[in-house]
């Protein structure tokens, strides 16, 4: 799909929307950013790792923000930081997986999966309920989740239960950061494997590197006007972070899912 001005700034603003979302209720950028640029006519295979590269970007920048506004404390020594290098660490080997299934998987199965995906996440949201800390559950969630947003780019969400509404959405933001890193990174390389058909080892370097960094590999209009936009919009959402009801945001944003979800498999149909 061709990227004019006006469609740059498009996804610029679809990006800081979709982030803000995200970096003050601590979910919604991938799930929501992901089906609607299918929407738009983006392949999932370059919907996807721009998702990630950008979600990489924004969640970096708006977890300094979180910790600069006190939702949540990163220091040395601090629990909060030692959540998230548990959810990064475990979810690191589980997104690295949902990626290398994602690059393997036909472009309609693999909207297929996202639009179940999504409208589960839907429901899941608008049926959260709370629940007490458990160091167990922190494990199989942060599995469940990375490997979810290596396949779709999304479906992560806060996997943090039991914990201050603000620290939940600061550790999580934080937390996805490295992960989506890491499924971006299998993403285009399994990518880049695969359209060169076992023939990588035997290639130049310049030759692989060349076809990896190919636009048709990497989608940099649309990673460029994503990144922009959901770093642009770091401090205003962590800031928000601090007043936002969590209830009525995670109704509006189950609302969103299940929309897009439906859509998603509906346009299967056409």
């Amino acid at each position: 799909m061709e990227i004019t001005t006006q469609t740059f700034l498009m996804l610029l603003a679809l990006a800081f929307a979709c982030e803000f979302i995200d970096s003050a209720a601590g979910m919604g950028y991938g799930t929501i950013l992901t089906p609607l640029l299918i929407a738009m006519g983006f392949a999932p295979h370059a919907a996807v790792p721009a998702v990630l590269i950008s979600q990489a970007f924004g969640g970096f920048a708006a977890a300094v923000f979180h910790h600069r506004f006190e939702n949540v404390s990163f220091a040395r020594d601090s629990r909060d930081l030692k959540v998230v290098l548990v959810i990064s660490t475990l979810g690191i080997a589980a997104t690295i997986a949902g990626a290398l299934v994602s690059v393997n998987l036909p472009a309609a199965a693999l909207r297929i999966y996202i639009g179940v995906l999504v409208t589960i996440m839907g429901i899941v949201v608008l049926l959260k309920r709370p629940a007490a800390f458990a160091w167990k559950k922190i494990v199989g969630l942060s599995l469940l989740s990375a490997f979810n947003k290596g396949i779709s780019g999304g479906g992560f969400g806060p996997v943090i239960a039991g914990e201050r509404r603000r620290a939940a959405v600061g550790i999580t933001t934080l937390a996805e950061a490295p992960i989506c890193v890491c499924a971006f990174a299998a993403y285009i390389l399994g990518r880049t494997a695969k359209e060169l058909q076992g023939r990588a080892l035997d290639m130049p370097v310049g030759d692989f590197f060349q076809t990896m960094f190919s636009p048709g590999m990497l989608p940099w209009e649309l990673m460029l006007a994503l990144i922009a936009g959901a770093t642009l919009v770091a401090p205003f959402g962590a800031f928000t972070a601090r007043a936002l009801k969590h209830e009525g945001a995670h109704g509006v944003i189950g609302g969103l899912m299940l929309l897009e979800g439906g859509y998603t498999l509906a346009s299967l149909l056409r």
